[in-house]
């Protein structure tokens, strides 16, 4: 039988003195099964219904974006080009097509004048991401915390 699937994403966050981090976690909990009747079984995660509004975004070649937080928890996810995050702990990741990331880093501090993250694009190509921005903020952020 399949053992159940091990999908990476990045997970942007903020601690308890606002300085935002960055660490790489798992979904992890998925269960085989129809995502409706007389729909083939297939590996489906765990859902979330918090409410969300979902666009997509395109960061042109060469673009860096100042230094902000996220304006509402999100996940991020490459379409085509790529892109990169910076956290205040100096932590640099980069996302290419198909990679995600979700990015929680709101009640940041200013230190050193950065607050949350910047990002950019990498690359000679524009980064077309598709966002999933949740209605409503967590009341304790943790890391990893999508399973």
């Amino acid at each position: 039988m399949e053992h159940p699937p091990k999908v990476a994403y990045g997970h942007l966050y903020v601690d308890e003195d606002g300085i935002s981090h960055q660490q790489t976690c798992h979904l992890t909990e998925f269960e085989m099964e129809a995502i409706q009747p007389a729909a083939d079984p297939q590996w489906q995660g765990r859902k979330h219904h918090d409410g969300a509004t979902v666009m997509v975004t395109v960061l042109p070649v060469g673009w860096i974006g100042a230094w902000h937080e996220n304006p509402k928890p999100q996940w991020i996810i490459t379409l085509s080009g790529a892109w990169f995050v910076e956290s205040m702990d100096g932590v640099r990741n980069e996302f290419g097509p198909g990679e995600i990331s979700f990015g929680e880093d709101q009640g940041c501090a200013t230190r050193g004048g950065r607050t949350g993250h910047r990002s950019g694009t990498v690359g000679d190509v524009a980064a077309v991401l598709m966002l999933v921005q949740f209605d409503h903020k967590r009341d304790k952020i943790t890391p990893c915390r999508f399973r």
